[in-house]
């Protein structure tokens, strides 16, 4: 399993916009191109060339052959994957963007931490996570943890949000084919979850 993270955001420029356009498949810059906004394009471009950078460190987004740029296939939930090779996540928040690649499943979800309000807190999560919530010195920070756990497990079973977000963790807390990996930063959390190898 191996992952980036890329926070420098100042990066999302027009200019940047520019040149990645020519540098990723044409099924990616249609997809960048459908945002009507400067962060939309440039995230979905920069995570491609992210992705590539993971599937093949040695190679410059520049020095891909266009003909052999991988592009993605969909399951029945929308979670784009690569018809050959290692499983991928992507996420980004205002605060960073974040690609996982591993041989087997793996969800990666990033958020900013931000306040959240009491009847999202009652709707996404379960009593005891709601304790751990109000006891904490960082609420806000507590939910997102969560939050992007509760994310990063259903991006690494392929399903995305469902109804029952509460049931989520408590679900997957004694599944040995799942392991969690979160990290703080200063204004976001990230959280993996993947499959651990023999």
């Amino acid at each position: 399993m191996k992952y980036l993270v890329f926070d420098n955001m100042a990066a999302c420029t027009e200019a940047d916009i520019q040149r990645l356009l020519p540098l990723v498949s044409t099924q990616r810059r249609e997809q960048a191109l459908r945002f009507h906004h400067l962060f939309g394009q440039w995230a979905c471009l920069k995570t491609y060339e992210m992705l590539l950078s993971l599937l093949q460190p040695d190679i410059a987004l520049s020095q891909w052959d266009l003909a052999s740029l991988p592009e993605f296939s969909y399951n029945e939930f929308g979670k784009p994957f690569l018809p050959q090779g290692s499983c991928f996540s992507i996420s980004h928040c205002r605060q960073a963007l974040a690609v996982a690649v591993c041989e087997s499943a793996i969800g990666i979800d990033v958020e900013s931490v931000r306040k959240a309000d009491d009847a999202l807190i009652r709707r996404t999560m379960n009593g005891e996570e709601q304790d751990l919530i109000a006891r904490s010195d960082d609420a806000a920070r507590a939910f997102i943890r969560l939050w992007t756990q509760k994310e990063a497990v259903l991006k690494w079973q392929g399903t995305g949000i469902v109804d029952d977000l509460q049931g989520v963790l408590p679900t997957i807390r004694h599944d040995s084919s799942c392991r969690l990996l979160t990290q703080d930063y200063a204004h976001f959390v990230l959280s993996l979850a993947y499959s651990p190898t023999e």
